[in-house]
Parts: C-alpha cells; structure tokens; sequence
C-alpha cells in the first residue's frame, strides 16, 4: 500500500488523517452561497472579522426588518467535533435561515478554524475574536450597517450544537471574566453538547471501546490534552459554573444521543452551583445527535426550533 493511502488515524464518520499529513473530511464538506433564500425570505451575507486569520461569518436578518428596529441577536458556533462542518454548509445555513425566520432576530453564524490543522484552543480563539468585532458594533460605530443598523445588544444570545455548544459554554464563562462593552448576554442555547468525561455519569455507556473512540476524537482535536477530565471537554467538573455570564440557560438534549446524559448532568451541576440565573431543559424523544439538522421538518426538529425562538422572545410573551 502506497504511504499517500495508508491512514494513520481513522476519525470516522467524521474525518480520516493519513501518513503523508493528508486530511479527508467525510462530512461538511459542501458550501453554499450567502443570499435572499426563497423560502424564508431571510437574507444572508457574508463578512471577515478578522484579517489576521482571514475568518468570516455570516450574517442573517429576517424579512421586513424595519429601518429603526432593533432585534435580538444570536450568534451561533456550528458543530463537527471542532474538525468538520462550517457555517457556510447546507445544513447549517438551512438552520440558520429557518431559526432566524422563526424567531425574528439577527444572527452572526461564525465560521473558526478547525483541528486538526488548528488544535484546540483556536477555535475559541476565533470565536471570541468574532464575538468581540459583533461588539465594536455597539453605538452604530462598527463597520458592518446590518448590526449597526438592526441590533439590540441589550439582548444577545449565544448558541450552538455539540462542539459548537461547548464553544458557546466557554465564550459565556469568558463573558463573566473579560466583559465586552455594551454586550449584555441574556442567555445560552446548548443543543446537543459535546462535553465528556473520564468517569461515566448516569447512565451514560461505560463500554471502555465506545468511551475511548469518544475521548480519540476529542484527541484529535487536541493533541495536547490530559484526556477526558481536560477543562476544555469536561468544564462542569473543572469549572466554577457559578460564574456563567448570562442569566437565563437553554439545554437540548436528544434520548438516543450518547451525549445525552451530560447534557442532563450539566444542568444539574449549574442548578446546584450558585449561578442564580433560569436553567431549562428539553428532550426529544427517540431521536439521535444533532436529529434538527439531518431532519429539519420532522415533528421533534419544528418543535424544538418553536422552543428556542420562544428563549429567545421571552420578553415579548
């Protein structure tokens, strides 16, 4: 077998990495174009943040936005194990169009680099960084008219699925400790997220081979790592939750996801941590990891998009 094939770490059915440094995404792999989509009616365009990296993201306002209103904000950090999948990606941008329809608000969809060319911490790196130019917006002195124009920043939010949860987790610890000015973070939506840990919690699978495959990619993405227990993939054991920079908590979880029971575990973790702050949690029965995206008009998915364009509208109720 010639070197270029023979594979060295087989991360399926995410990614593949081969001897000669050659990397194979399996998933995430299309792109599609920012614009007017038909269906929704929401228009979508894509901006750098930052030149240093040359990162983007890509940002949404729903239909009939009127020239003086001001609305929510999301921002959204996709998932694929921190090593595939983009915000420019059919699933995610089909996501994005329908959420931000459903809910009324805007949304800045953040594209950050991925392991294992960029290990971990990079990614939160970039989505800070994103975070941070969406702030230099406050006042109407940014440099992107959309959320000059058409943002409430009294009322932001933060979300993402699996990996992308974990980001969004750790940029709203980070909000506590490194505040950004005119920024208020009201709440966080984790679906489905990736968190892990070297000891089972619940009943969570203890089978040694599924756990080991779990912690591989999480290895993957972070060659640095001391395992399961890292800060970075187990943050509600090595974290003070008590300090999360927001005050309201949404948590998704899925009955046949193997994630499922951290999801549980975190919220009972934060409730007992002296946050202070609204923690709700809902499960989709019979439904696997990340199911919204893979089936968006099943009845779970359309439930589960009304649940978290509610969180996000709470006031107006």
């Amino acid at each position: 077998m010639e070197a270029t094939s023979e594979i060295l770490i087989d991360g399926a059915p995410l990614l593949r990495v081969y001897k000669n440094g050659r990397i194979e995404r399996l998933l995430g792999t299309q792109i599609v174009s920012a614009g007017l989509d038909s269906k929704t009616n929401v228009e979508s365009k894509d901006v750098m943040y930052s030149q240093e990296t040359g990162q983007s993201v890509r940002l949404y306002i729903p239909k009939n936005v009127g020239s003086t209103q001001k609305l929510p904000l999301l921002v959204y950090f996709h998932g694929g194990g921190f090593c595939v999948e983009t915000a420019f990606s059919p699933t995610y941008h089909n996501y994005l169009n329908s959420l931000v329809a459903e809910a009324n608000v805007v949304a800045v969809s953040v594209e950050y680099r991925r392991a294992p060319e960029h290990p971990i911490p990079v990614a939160y790196d970039d989505s800070w960084a994103a975070l941070k130019w969406v702030a230099s917006h406050y006042g109407g002195n940014g440099p992107e008219e959309w959320l000059n124009c058409y943002v409430d920043f009294d009322k932001v939010y933060l979300s993402g699925d699996s990996a992308g949860a974990n980001i969004a987790h750790h940029i709203a610890m980070k909000i506590d400790t490194e505040k950004l000015d005119g920024v208020i973070l009201v709440g966080i939506v984790l679906a489905h997220p990736y968190f892990w840990g070297k000891e089972p919690v619940g009943d969570e699978i203890k089978d040694p081979a599924v756990r080991a495959k779990i912690e591989g990619i999480w290895r993957l993405a972070s060659p640095t790592t001391n395992g399961s227990d890292d800060p970075w993939i187990n943050p509600i054991d090595n974290q003070s939750l008590a300090s999360l920079g927001c005050t309201r908590v949404l948590v998704c979880v899925a009955e046949k996801d193997i994630l499922r029971h951290r999801g549980w575990y975190y919220c009972e973790k934060l409730k007992k941590s002296g946050w202070g702050g609204e923690v709700e949690m809902i499960e989709a029965q019979g439904e696997e990891h990340v199911f919204h995206l893979h089936k968006p008009t099943c009845e779970n998915a359309v439930a589960k998009l009304k649940k978290v364009a509610a969180f996000m509208n709470q006031d107006k109720a």
